[in-house]
């Protein structure tokens, strides 16, 4: 009977278990398509179907994992490192074709720095590696991710100097969080809640 009891409790642990792995595996996968990017030439049809599925994966993996229970520090670590492949990818292959005013590229130097002060702070204070999942961060996010959207139409440059102000806004307010915080808290959402 007790046989009986723990292979019934096997099958139903199982899909328990490969539906809570789905986030990471789509933050694996996404990390994956990124560096794929590197091979294909920026802003072809197959770089956008790719880039599409970069995003989809982006926005699926912290909903399933909310949904099945499966949110955890590995899986958010994993969510930022995949972040941080799929912009360095995007800097990588967009910048050479694309003219970016100095402004902005002392802006996003400026940003840049921001990150790994605030990260440097975290592994100093918490011994770890995180970048938080606030409002702001997700709106930078999702402007990064519109970049090559924006690419395609529109010559003038208001758009890089909009996404850069929210984006060292978003950087500004992580590293507040991070030195006031006396814990670590990748699920913050502001430093005003």
């Amino acid at each position: 009977m007790s046989q009986n009891t723990a292979k019934n409790a096997a099958k139903t642990a199982a899909p328990g278990r490969i539906a809570r792995a789905i986030p990471n595996c789509l933050s694996i996968t996404r990390i994956v398509l990124a560096l794929c990017l590197i091979a294909i030439k920026p802003l072809s049809i197959t770089f956008y179907i790719i880039y599409v599925l970069c995003g989809i994966s982006d926005m699926l993996d912290g909903f399933i994992a909310r949904k099945t229970g499966a949110s955890s520090p590995i899986g958010a670590r994993l969510d930022s490192a995949a972040d941080l492949v799929m912009v360095a990818v995007l800097f990588f292959k967009l910048y050479p074709i694309i003219s970016i005013p100095a402004q902005i590229v002392i802006w996003i130097l400026l940003v840049f720095v921001i990150r790994i002060i605030s990260m440097a702070i975290v592994f100093l204070k918490y011994k770890s590696f995180a970048i938080l999942h606030t409002y702001s961060n997700k709106v930078t996010g999702l402007l990064l991710f519109l970049i090559p959207i924006f690419l395609l139409n529109y010559s003038s440059n208001w758009w890089m100097y909009v996404i850069c102000g929210i984006a060292n806004l978003s950087a500004a307010e992580e590293l507040m969080i991070h030195l006031t915080s006396k814990e670590l808290q990748p699920d913050r959402k502001s430093i005003f809640l």
